[in-house]
């Protein structure tokens, strides 16, 4: 059995086939807890490689040194670095990609340099004030996209950046490489996008998004079917290139209390992209769809089912997500997490006891324990070893054909 299967196989209801369960993480590592370990023994240059976003729009993690703008949309630049750091932990050989509109494709200006502060127009096309003292340092003075003109305006520019860089030649030249190694499933290959929520909210700002779904609901389904016409013709190239084990929808739109949007304009503003996304991505060969959501979902469980998706992520304890109380009232739903992070930093006996109270679903199966989000920098790097070393020891045990 290769890796690609063993992913799949994983995430499936049955153990036929299935030598043992994967060991994977879910989310890229935590750039403070990567520094912790590398201080406490980790044998790793990743955050040497690589440096984190600096937006608060900005997931386009890129290289430390120069390179060709096609790639912050063509994105691997994280695939490489990420999958040595795990394999160094002992973890399943996972390659992760994405790809991303060019919505970040502006070049930096100062708009104003004062002493107190400076006005820049970021990557992004926000305008931000970066203050040089007080408590507030940075403060969003005006998102790229506020009505149909400037929706306008930035779909132009995007559209030029497309022509630009998101070439044929360009996609090849990105995931080419993995093309071969996919296909013998040499590892398992994880493709991100972003959502149909979250992608209006970086362009319009948390709050303006949220009141657009009532003062400008046609705006908001123009980008959003923008961004899907746009993911259906270069997923239509990218997909002839590399077979995605799993996929996930970037979204984040829950909080530990509940959804940030209501049931009626998820169904309105989102289900019916997903309706049409999905059957698209299954029909050119990606394995599993989840939706990448952090806080208490559970409203929303039939609404995402009825979706096409698969299930989610990361199924976070801490908001108050039951993940066996779920699966109980759920029992189609997959997911991605479920293991109390916060029991790693406390040591053995407490990993051992949160794998006794997920022995339940995961002998189920359509599962992929790990660690509710990314693990904590608070996390001693002795504790994720053995934390490692138990969740491979439970997925051997308990799932494979010779599961006890």
């Amino acid at each position: 059995m290769n890796f690609w299967e063993r992913e799949i196989k994983t995430l499936s209801f049955s153990n036929d086939g299935l030598d043992r369960g994967a060991v994977e993480e879910s989310m890229y590592p935590w750039d403070e807890t990567v520094a912790v370990f590398r201080e406490q023994g980790l044998d790793t240059d990743m955050l040497d490689q690589v440096h984190f976003a600096t937006l608060p729009t900005d997931n386009l993690y890129a290289k430390n040194e120069p390179y060709p703008p096609y790639e912050n949309y063509y994105n691997t630049m994280m695939t490489e670095p990420v999958f040595d750091y795990e394999q160094k932990l002992g973890l399943d050989p996972v390659k992760r990609i994405a790809f991303r509109i060019p919505f970040i494709s502006y070049e930096e200006k100062i708009l104003e340099d004062t002493a107190a502060y400076t006005l820049r127009r970021d990557r992004d096309g926000w305008v931000r004030r970066y203050n040089k003292t007080g408590s507030c340092l940075v403060e969003n003075i005006t998102p790229i996209v506020t009505d149909q003109e400037s929706w306008e305006a930035h779909k132009a520019h995007t559209l030029s950046q497309l022509a630009l860089h998101c070439t044929p030649e360009n996609m090849e030249r990105t995931y080419g490489k993995y093309r071969e190694g996919c296909a013998k499933g040499e590892y398992a290959m994880r493709l991100r996008l972003q959502g149909f929520f979250w992608c209006p909210r970086d362009l319009m700002g948390v709050e303006q998004h949220l009141i657009s779904y009532y003062d400008q609901p046609e705006l908001l389904k123009q980008i959003t079917r923008f961004q899907l016409d746009v993911y259906k013709e270069h997923l239509n190239g990218i997909l002839k290139i590399i077979k995605p084990s799993t996929l996930f929808f970037e979204e984040d739109f829950s909080g530990k209390t509940g959804p940030m949007i209501s049931v009626d304009c998820f169904n309105e503003f989102v289900t019916p992209y997903y309706r049409e996304i999905i059957p698209f991505l299954k029909e050119r060969g990606v394995g599993e769809i989840f939706l990448d959501t952090d806080g208490d979902f559970t409203l929303m469980i039939p609404h995402m089912l009825a979706c096409g998706l698969d299930g989610v992520l990361p199924v976070d304890v801490n908001a108050g997500v039951d993940i066996v109380k779920v699966r109980a009232e759920y029992p189609e739903l997959k997911f991605w997490g479920g293991f109390n992070k916060l029991c790693i930093i406390e040591g053995p006996e407490a990993i051992d006891a949160e794998f006794k109270r997920l022995e339940p679903v995961i002998r189920q199966g359509g599962c992929m324990i790990c660690t509710d989000h990314q693990v904590s920098p608070h996390t001693p790097l002795a504790h994720y070893r053995y934390y490692l070393t138990r969740l491979r020891e439970e997925m051997a045990r308990l799932r494979g054909e010779r599961a006890e």
